[in-house]
């Protein structure tokens, strides 16, 4: 009995110095991964970017667009981060709003409506060479934008009655490096796609997809 017992008291402090050092090797993992984002330094990566798109189509309305995206450039030509946005949309009516039945749910209406995109965000670097050159970039981000008002939003001839939408956003462009000492700043300028759906309301309730075309300037670092 007394062998079984030191048996087990063994087999415990085994276990318990390997799952000390499975804890100590996670936070240090962590460590690795959390320091290079406070400090700018290793392979962390953000982006801060302004732009602005107009929708194509009868659905006619403006982006005003802001949005930073945070995470981790894991070799010379891939980048992978999340981020979060806050675009202002101006919405226009339609030559025939107003003659449709309004949602029931959403009496009040407004033309111009914050809104919380979420996002993952996706960059292939087309390099030429390396970082301290001009170079193209694919970027893709993709996720869902929120609508920060209660209220419906007139558009078109109708409403947009959705508080989630679908977000996705596509972008071509260029990297021009800006500081030689550093090679991990520069400014990008670039065209975008942008595509939200929503249900939309004008007699009878159907999905429509918000599309628009734009331009941006961001700075990375």
């Amino acid at each position: 009995m007394k062998k079984i017992i030191i048996s087990i008291l063994l087999l415990a402090a085994a276990f318990s110095q390997q799952a000390t050092a499975q804890i100590y090797e996670a936070i240090n993992t962590l460590q690795s991964v959390i320091s290079p984002a406070l400090s700018g330094s290793g392979r962390y990566k953000g982006y801060v970017d302004l732009g602005y798109s107009h929708t194509m189509g009868k659905y006619n309305g403006d982006f005003i667009e802001l949005s930073t995206s945070q995470g981790y450039q894991y070799n010379n030509w891939f980048y992978m981060g999340a981020g979060l946005g806050f675009d202002l949309l101006l919405s226009h009516k339609g030559e025939h709003w107003g003659e449709g039945t309004p949602p029931a749910n959403n009496p009040q209406v407004t033309t111009t409506a914050p809104m919380l995109p979420l996002f993952a965000d996706f960059r292939f670097l087309i390099a030429n060479g390396n970082s301290a050159n001009i170079s193209f970039f694919l970027d893709l981000k993709v996720g869902c934008s929120f609508l920060l008002t209660n209220k419906a939003i007139a558009i078109g001839d109708g409403w947009l009655t959705n508080r989630e939408y679908f977000f996705l956003d596509p972008s071509i462009g260029l990297r021009i490096p800006c500081n030689k000492k550093n090679p991990k700043q520069a400014i990008d300028v670039g065209v975008r796609y942008k595509l939200l759906t929503s249900n939309y309301w004008y007699r009878y309730n159907n999905n429509i997809t918000l599309q628009s075309l734009g331009a941006f300037v961001a700075f990375e670092w």
